[in-house]
């Protein structure tokens, strides 16, 4: 069955502190890289390309996208959530996910002819073959990558990601310059997906045995199955509001209202989105240990609401600034749409807060039904706003996202070793910083010797904002403890440590054996 090098788990208490820090370093790093990566690229192809072909690979995309909810079945969240773990029960999620894989490539392929028929357009035929094979890439890559999550390999991680998406934007481009069509956008995610495994392959080292029935991966497959269905609904839900003021209003104002939420949101995904890949894996090792499981939630969740919570107030405050620059002129009218779903914006920083506590403790069942409840609220609220138009249904969703969210946060936390007054005491600092700061900046862009110039009304004005917001951050009561931890930061930041060599795959290794105190940036 071979050597399996990425079932280790023992660290140091220092080691996994500063592999949570270099992580959170690396994997927000990598993304940053991957996000100029996919916007260099758009404006390259875009140039290169006719937007008929865009168009061809996004009537596919749509399928595929769906499809994609289910590509693991959250069989590799399992993996690196197990407290124990061993080589059979791996085994078997691998060819799980390969099946998976098969069997969505299968259904998708199945599709092709009937896409090509309802647009009327035969290359959707090949189009959607090709990317069907990307399931089985990505079936096949589950386990090797969940493994190196799990080991918090996350240089690794961050290394092969950028390297997969550089690898498919190359070939996509050199295929776009030799007119390869339609086919040049093909190729940037079934390349990507194809060095993605190859890669996680190399580096986990890890090779499976045969599938077992008696492996003991039942509870594993629930647990992936309740966090499957919980995507599913947030993703109907957060499609559903684009359906129904498209087909109400049309499309001037679905795009007006898309783009404001685009817009405004995207800061936080790039912040959120790779702090939890860190988090989850590292939480997941003290599930056990309570004292430092909260130390640990309370530190990451100080960092969140101290990055993004100003963000989505400096931006709501400048926003009639900020969608002229991004967008350009003729966008000035999703400004106001912008302002209306700014509270859920700046609610949403703590989206992470419940996932990080369902997902490290094995309560998906409890997740799914959350979410439920919380999906069923927002599709009321869209309904509710619909009569109104875009603006009605951003205020809609703002008040049902701000309504929701302490009822959300008590849910989840209650049996948890974190409680409610732990989470209020690590946000207060940053959410009462950033709406005063808000408030100061908003006093000052109304003065009358401000500058009329755009560039400079956003230069100034974020200066401002942030001078202002740090300054409060240090005045408010503990600011100075405050300001030691975050300088006391630094000293992490140096090469990480080696891993220590792996035990037998044949024995199953606790994560709660390793006495590891996790403290990440606060």
């Amino acid at each position: 069955m071979g050597y399996e090098p990425s079932f280790n788990n023992d660290c140091s208490h220092a080691d996994l502190k500063q592999r949570s820090v270099q992580g959170g370093v690396v994997t927000v790093g990598a993304q940053a890289a991957k996000f100029f990566l996919q916007l260099g690229a758009t404006v390259i192809l875009a140039r290169l390309l006719v937007p008929e072909c865009f168009g061809l690979v996004a009537m596919v995309t749509a399928v595929t996208g769906l499809m994609g909810i289910f590509k693991d079945a959250g069989l590799s969240m399992a993996t690196v959530q197990r407290s124990q773990i061993n080589h059979q029960q791996l085994s078997t999620l691998f060819w799980i996910n390969v099946a998976l894989g098969v069997a969505l490539a299968g259904c998708v392929a199945a599709l092709a002819p009937i896409l090509a028929w309802l647009y009327g357009r035969s290359e959707l035929l090949p189009i959607t073959l090709a990317l069907a094979g990307t399931f089985v890439l990505g079936g096949a890559s589950a386990q090797p990558q969940a493994l190196l999550q799990r080991q918090m390999r996350f240089s690794a991680l961050a290394l092969i990601s950028v390297g997969s998406s550089t690898a498919g934007i190359a070939v996509g481009i050199v295929v776009a310059v030799l007119g390869g069509g339609y086919w040049a956008l093909v190729c940037v995610p079934v390349v990507s997906a194809l060095a993605n495994t190859i890669a996680v392959w190399c580096a986990s080292g890890w090779r499976p045995g045969p599938p077992s029935r008696r492996s003991g991966v039942r509870a594993m497959v629930r647990f992936g199955g309740h966090l499957t269905a919980g995507n599913l609904l947030i993703y109907g839900c957060r499609n559903l509001d684009n359906v129904l003021l498209g087909i109400t209003w049309g499309a001037v104002p679905l795009g007006l209202y898309s783009k404001a939420y685009q817009l405004l949101l995207l800061p936080i995904t790039q912040i959120n989105a790779p702090l939890s890949d860190v988090m989850i894996p590292a939480l997941s090792r003290l599930q056990n240990e309570p004292v430092r499981y909260r130390a640990a939630y309370g530190k990451a969740m100080s960092f969140v609401a101290t990055m993004g919570m100003p963000v989505v107030v400096a931006t709501a405050v400048l926003a009639r600034e900020l969608v002229g620059l991004v967008l350009g002129s003729q966008w000035l009218a999703a400004a106001p749409l912008f302002l209306a779903l700014a509270p859920a914006a700046f609610v949403g920083t703590l989206n992470v807060s419940t996932g990080w506590i369902f997902v490290p403790l094995g309560h998906t069942q409890r997740q799914l039904r959350c979410t439920f409840v919380s999906s069923a609220v927002t599709v009321l609220a869209f309904l509710a706003g619909l009569p109104w138009g875009a603006l009605g249904m951003a205020l809609a969703y703002s008040v049902a996202t701000v309504a929701m969210r302490p009822l959300q946060l008590a849910y989840a936390l209650h049996g948890s070793p974190v409680r409610m007054r732990d989470l209020v005491r690590v946000i207060a600092r940053p959410a009462a910083a950033s709406l005063l700061a808000g408030l100061g900046l908003l006093a000052i862009t109304h003065a009358p010797q401000w500058p009329g110039a755009l560039v400079w009304r956003i230069v100034l004005g974020l200066g401002l904002y942030i001078a202002i917001y740090f300054l409060l951050s240090v005045l408010l009561p503990g600011g100075r403890k405050w300001f030691a931890d975050t300088v006391a930061l630094s000293s992490l930041f140096r090469p990480a440590v080696s891993l220590p060599v792996a035990p037998s795959p044949l024995v199953p290794v606790s994560m709660s054996q390793a006495p590891c105190p996790l403290n990440p940036p606060s």
